[in-house]
């Protein structure tokens, strides 16, 4: 009687142990975070929808950043702009509202567009979730931010797959808007990677919160200069001479951009080889100020020199 009950405790021991292990085992799978996804700091939890995955501020009252696969089939709409507003039911703290938006003179600009979306539904109606949403100058909204959003399309169909991860430049000191709050970004960013097993591509996008007339081109970064004015991690997963490859450098003609639509930049700073040798951070950008150099001066201001081809910089800036 004696030993069937040590047998009987001996199993119940191996049983306790081999359930915790495969629980373990089972949460660590789990904690495998899609390659679209920066990295998470300590403490910060994402939350995802059908089609895409976001990191939300309460103090900003909207995403930090949102990261999507795209697919040339994704491209292919069969659903059209629900147009309804929603309170993101995941997001614990409550997000921002429609309301906070009205009368502020600021649209509810996508972060994930509603075109990217429209392959169902469902994903349809959830990229209208209040936690996709930054107040955005209709100007750009509606214009530039707009022409950015196409050309990834175009992308995802020419390539057959994209990682997105878009986003607002959140600092403290902005304005807002509505009773929660909501923080009116300055700048706004989009990274690209094309995920070739061998020779992966990416391009990052620099767009201010305003209206624009420069061809699309103009706001090209590379990945790490979004990494320095964001703070994110962007695609931890690649190894680490793969990423400084792909993320240091930025190659326009790596690219197939929409000459007709969005127009062409003839760059002095673009190498034969098609790698643009300054990666800059682009400040705010009118169309009067495009023969200015792009560089930025020790104090974060726009160089005030002129230049004779646009999209140029300065001999003090690498022209």
């Amino acid at each position: 009687m004696k030993t069937n009950s040590i047998v009987g405790l001996l199993f119940s021991c191996v049983f306790l142990c081999l359930n915790h292990y495969g629980n373990a085992q089972s949460h660590k799978k789990h904690e495998v975070h899609p390659r679209e996804w920066p990295a998470l700091k300590n403490g910060e939890k994402a939350v995802c929808h059908s089609a895409y995955c976001l990191l939300y501020s309460e103090e900003h009252e909207q995403a930090i950043w949102v990261a999507y696969e795209l697919t040339a089939d994704e491209t292919l709409k069969s659903h059209e702009r629900s147009d309804k507003f929603l309170i993101d039911p995941k997001i614990s703290s409550g997000s921002a509202t429609k309301e906070d938006y009205t009368g502020s003179g600021f649209d509810r600009g996508h972060i994930a567009p509603a075109a990217d979306m429209g392959w169902s539904e469902n994903t349809m109606q959830e990229s209208f979730f209040m936690s996709n949403m930054s107040p955005q100058r209709p100007q750009c909204n509606r214009g530039i931010w707009k022409k950015g959003e196409e050309q990834v399309r175009d992308w995802a169909k020419n390539y057959g797959k994209l990682y997105v991860v878009a986003g607002p430049v959140l600092k403290k000191g902005l304005p807002t808007i509505g009773l929660n709050q909501v923080s009116v970004p300055e700048l706004y960013y989009k990274v690209l990677l094309r995920p070739d097993s061998l020779h992966p591509e990416g391009i990052g996008m620099v767009i201010a919160n305003e209206g624009s007339k420069m061809p699309l081109k103009t706001f090209a970064v590379s990945i790490d200069s979004v990494e320095r004015l964001t703070g994110l991690d962007f695609f931890p997963w690649m190894s680490e001479s793969v990423e400084a490859k792909t993320e240091a450098r930025l190659c326009l003609d790596c690219w197939s951009w929409g000459k007709g639509h969005y127009g062409e930049v003839k760059n002095p700073n673009t190498h034969r080889s098609g790698v643009h040798s300054n990666n800059e951070i682009l400040p705010k950008v009118s169309d009067s100020d495009e023969f200015r150099c792009h560089g930025i001066t020790k104090k974060g201001n726009r160089c005030k020199r002129k230049v004779r081809v646009s999209g140029a910089n300065c001999f003090q800036h690498g022209g």
